[in-house]
């Protein structure tokens, strides 16, 4: 438990520095580290919860969450992920979604959309989007962040830190809203007590977290640790979809 806790307080940190929440990097760790299957989504959400908190109430303080754009964001996605949350999923067929998810997610960290020709897309086309990331998240375990972003610079929705302010709001909720399905549908107090039983995790990434949100990351580094991480959870995908 120690090297993955220590792997988790310093994605808390790089991931809540950029204003995200890391539950794509904590479902690979999780997995590389033997966790059984079904207790990975519970997990990975309730860290994201810890980490992205302080993140979006800096957002929120310094002006920077564009509300009016985001509430409707938020007000399709958080249903669904406390229904991806609650929906059963036998374990051959969740493996398979947590490879898609993963390999989609290492896609999205190499993707530069902000330098990227705008898309024309309707905003209505929007809303069905996060719904969808909505019900990801909670069954999987994924704030959605991660692919909402990357969607919300194509189209030039806002600007730069309006789209990691909605970024931050929308893994929050959805994992708040994912985890409480989670939690309902393992039997709250087992479930429960199954995430409990890995407080290391979770207080490693409340401290990486803490620090995170005070921090920047520059454009350098940034991009090298966007990279190296697209490698880790691309390889956990692979793995996870090729059995080796």
């Amino acid at each position: 438990m120690g090297w993955l806790a220590f792997a988790f307080g310093v994605t808390a940190l790089l991931y809540a520095a950029v204003g995200f929440g890391g539950g794509s990097t904590y479902t690979a760790l999780l997995l590389l580290g033997g966790v059984a299957v079904g207790l990975v989504p519970a997990i990975s959400l309730a860290c994201n919860v810890i980490v992205v908190t302080g993140g979006t109430i800096r957002f929120a303080r310094s002006g920077a969450m564009p509300w009016a754009k985001a509430l409707p964001l938020i007000a399709v996605a958080a249903p669904l992920a406390f229904l991806g949350g609650l929906t059963p999923v036998k374990q051959g067929v969740l493996v398979i979604l947590l490879g898609v998810s993963l390999l989609a997610s290492a896609i999205a960290l190499l993707v530069q959309p902000q330098t990227a020709k705008p898309v024309k897309l309707s905003p209505k086309l929007l809303l069905p989007i996060a719904a969808g990331l909505g019900y990801l998240a909670g069954v999987v375990g994924i704030g959605g962040g991660i692919f909402l972003a990357p969607i919300l610079h194509l189209v030039r929705w806002a600007e730069a830190r309006q789209v990691a302010a909605t970024a931050s709001l929308f893994i929050l909720v959805n994992s708040l809203f994912g985890l409480t399905g989670q939690l309902i549908k393992g039997k709250g107090g087992e479930m429960l007590h199954a995430v409990a039983d890995h407080w290391p995790l979770l207080v490693a990434v409340l401290i990486g977290g803490a620090v995170g949100t005070q921090i920047a990351v520059k454009t350098g580094p940034a991009a090298l640790i966007r990279r190296l991480t697209a490698l880790l959870v691309g390889f956990v995908a692979v793995r996870l979809l090729f059995g080796f």
